[in-house]
């Protein structure tokens, strides 16, 4: 819902360190990948319970999401580039929740599960109007940038960061904020439904 206005806080500086880093060699495969290892190693601390250790290697999995566009935004852009970033991001998302029910699946394993299945559809929802905004030659910059089309929603990229943020503070309180969040991912998901009914009924 506020990635727009954080986009216009947060490009200047990542273009600029991007134009740096490509200058050094870096491809913007490269970042993304490094970005999905940094994340995928805060889903392995969260799983042995280093919960507030684990914001380290996410917050740098983040800012590696935002480099890796402006790397390419300063070398070339490629399809399989975004192609590569959205299967990372999906993957990403994926690991925090799954780490919280292997650290407690007596305690977690419910509201886990719910939240996965939630970003299932929300995800499948947000790639599906992609595909069905490309057929129809759409075109947003509204969260940057993008290979592919961002419908917006309620809950988007910086609410899940948040989110995210949140259950590694208090990580005693996963299973309730599991359960607040999923169903607003639910809610988002029905409500891009709506907005593509809306779109691209012929």
């Amino acid at each position: 819902m506020f990635d727009s206005q954080f986009r216009t806080l947060i490009d200047p500086p990542l273009n600029r360190l991007g134009q740096s880093l490509a200058g050094r060699g870096f491809t913007a495969d490269g970042v993304t990948l490094i970005g999905l290892g940094l994340g995928l190693l805060a889903a392995l601390c969260i799983a042995f319970g280093w919960t507030v250790l684990a914001l380290l290697p996410l917050a740098a999995s983040r800012i590696a999401d935002g480099l890796d566009g402006a790397v390419a935004r300063a070398t070339r852009k490629t399809d399989f580039g975004g192609y590569l970033d959205i299967s990372a991001d999906f993957l990403f998302y994926g690991a925090i929740p799954m780490a919280f029910v292997w650290l407690d699946p007596a305690l977690n394993g419910a509201a886990g599960a719910w939240l996965l299945c939630a970003f299932y559809f929300n995800g499948s929802t947000f790639l599906g109007y992609a595909i069905l905004a490309e057929k129809k030659k759409m075109q947003t910059s509204a969260q940057g940038v993008k290979s592919l089309y961002y419908s917006n929603g309620i809950l988007e990229g910086a609410e899940t960061i948040a989110f995210f943020v949140a259950i590694c503070l208090f990580s005693q309180y996963f299973a309730p904020l599991a359960w607040v969040f999923g169903a607003l991912c639910f809610a988002t998901g029905a409500l891009r439904l709506y907005a593509a009914r809306q779109t691209f009924t012929d």
